[in-house]
């Protein structure tokens, strides 16, 4: 795989996103710049799965910015709900004006479990795909992990972001949004999908 380079811009508007991946990109002595500081537009994720989406952002990126790109696409699939909201995840948390409310988000979440019916259980994984492009040659690579866990209620934790507070991780008794950053990048879906890309660096 190429290089990254000494400047890479990470192609999010999320702020607890991007935080995460300048701390996971930190060791490896990338300068990251958010696409929205550059005031780079969030494309439509219009792609069928979490690869197709982090590619498309990460191709627009590169192409604007006229640098490597880095790119995220993730979130939580339900088994009680079908793998729902997936792909949906953020979309699930935007009211009519495109706000991002995750707190409506987990409720809607676990009332549509809650109807569901005991049997359907609570299981549930996040994934996340990572996707760098650059921009001389529209080559693209893409990086997918996942991590498993059950849902609860009511959320608990105030760090992470997005659905955390009400996700445990397989083998642990808190939330994500209980746990110390470095403690979740040591098993996070993103965290294992950047152990792949850096193992393709080299």
């Amino acid at each position: 795989m190429k290089a990254i380079g000494p400047k890479l811009v990470i192609a999010t508007h999320n702020a607890g996103k991007l935080r995460e991946i300048q701390e996971l990109l930190a060791p490896y002595n990338i300068e990251c710049v958010g696409a929205a500081e550059l005031g780079l537009p969030e494309p439509e994720e219009i792609g069928n799965t979490f690869v197709d989406n982090a590619d498309l952002k990460a191709r627009e990126a590169a192409d604007l910015a006229g640098l490597p790109a880095l790119a995220d696409d993730s979130g939580i699939s339900v088994d009680a709900l079908h793998g729902l909201p997936g792909i949906f995840s953020a979309r699930w948390a935007e009211d009519d004006e495109g706000n991002r409310d995750f707190g409506r988000a987990m409720e809607r979440v676990w009332r549509e479990v809650e109807a569901a019916g005991d049997e359907a259980g609570h299981d549930a994984h996040f994934t996340c795909a990572l996707a760098i492009a650059w921009p001389d040659n529209g080559q693209v690579e893409s990086f997918e992990g996942k991590v498993f866990g059950t849902l609860v209620w009511p959320p608990r934790g105030d760090k992470g972001f997005g659905y955390d507070p009400m996700f445990v991780p397989a083998g642990h008794d808190r939330t994500f949004g209980e746990f110390e950053p470095d403690e979740k990048h040591a098993i996070s879906h993103r965290a294992e999908a950047f152990r792949k890309l850096v193992a393709a660096l080299g």
